[in-house]
């Protein structure tokens, strides 16, 4: 029997295997054999990729693996193999990743849909359980590189730190340092529950950076065609939808196809929703000269927007179960499937146009219905 290479060397002997083979298109030969003439460099990575780093920061924050425990106690035992992942699929769909969350700006999509896609293509693993406790088994047959929810919290947080300052009037240091908290806190707790490598986090971070700065000089242009080009329905949701059905294909089933086809149905809704909203003149934008003052933070104002968000959540849950009920009826129908089928949910013919249409229309009841509904009841 061969003897057990050491974790860095390990993954060392990956990583020198990605520059092969995974990213002949991404970085030239010359390039490639740059990299791999130097050691620091996949020191470095195997360093950062090492479960062990992971859980001593588990060990640091108090969370150790209890060997022999079974999850029905509450303990984490090893980890699962990759691609049989617990529990049907309707568990699965409720946990998905992204469920509920309104859509945010179109950068934050692109980050997300390449940070899902890019795990896919260099399949590089999580975390393995020991050394590392895993508090999240539902996702565990995802790949790891990049974090998608370091990516997702650094393009939200700084998205808006960049663009609140011509339309709201605020302290740059304080929004720079509430940013850098908040992504900071998500991609930790990362770590903390075992999903991520360093590595994951950091380059999730990093990808994050550049995506936000290569893109940052038309965001103004890309809201002037989203919001007033005949165009940009149709772009919208034609090139939207191509992605989900063109999304990277696994040797087994992992939710990342279906969690990645919900960013881009809820994407594809608000900006159609958006568009419409501009249309119609009903933009439901700031008032006064821009930028304006931040509004006072008074007992009214956080009853508003505890209404609204009850509001919200209850009209978009509401949204959601419909339009999937029907959606899945309507699928299973054409297919010639029982209904009593779960397991068919995970085929791509049903996943991906169900779950489109169910947060297209999420999307749009976000952008068109639920302000008309706050205008009405005077919550804005």
């Amino acid at each position: 029997m061969r003897p057990r290479l050491p974790e860095q060397q390990r993954y060392a002997l990956i990583f020198r295997d990605l520059l092969h083979s995974r990213l002949p298109q991404i970085i030239p030969i010359a390039h490639r054999r740059f990299l791999l003439r130097l050691p620091d460099m996949q020191d470095l990575l195997a360093y950062l990729q090492d479960p062990e780093l992971v859980a001593r920061f588990q060990r640091r924050c108090g969370l150790y693996l209890m060997e022999g425990s079974n999850r029905g106690s509450g303990r984490i035992t090893g980890e699962k193999p990759r691609g049989q992942q617990e529990g049907s699929w309707d568990h699965q769909d409720r946990n998905s990743n992204y469920e509920y969350k309104e859509n945010p700006a179109g950068p934050v999509q692109l980050v997300m849909y390449i940070g899902q896609a890019m795990k896919d293509l260099l399949k590089l693993p999580r975390p393995p359980s020991p050394p590392v406790v895993k508090l999240e088994m539902r996702v565990d047959a995802e790949y790891g590189l990049p974090s998608t929810h370091a990516m997702a919290a650094t393009a939200i947080s700084f998205t808006l730190l960049l663009s609140a300052p011509s339309r709201v009037q605020f302290c740059f240091q304080t929004g720079l340092l509430i940013a850098a908290t908040l992504s900071s806190m998500v991609s930790l707790s990362r770590l903390y529950t075992g999903m991520h490598s360093v590595l994951d986090v950091v380059c999730g971070i990093l990808i994050t950076a550049v995506l936000i700065l290569l893109t940052y000089p038309w965001w103004e242009s890309f809201d002037s065609f989203q919001l007033y080009s005949p165009l940009s329905p149709i772009v919208a949701l034609s090139l939207l939808l191509l992605l989900s059905y063109t999304y990277p294909e696994l040797d087994h089933y992992s939710t990342t196809r279906g969690d990645t086809t919900t960013i881009l149905g809820a994407c594809a809704g608000s900006s159609v929703g958006y568009w419409l909203n501009a249309q119609l003149g009903n933009t439901f934008d700031l008032q006064g000269s821009l930028p304006v003052p931040l509004p006072a933070l008074t007992a009214q104002a956080v009853a508003r927007g505890a209404a609204r968000s009850l509001v919200g959540v209850v009209a978009l849950v509401g949204t959601r179960q419909v339009v999937r009920t029907l959606s899945l009826d309507a699928l299973y129908s054409w297919y010639k499937l029982p209904k009593t089928d779960k397991e068919a949910r995970r085929r791509k013919e049903i996943e991906v146009p169900s779950k489109f249409v169910t947060y297209t229309a999420v999307g749009l009841v976000n952008t068109i219905v639920v302000n008309r509904v706050f205008v009405l009841l005077g919550l804005l």
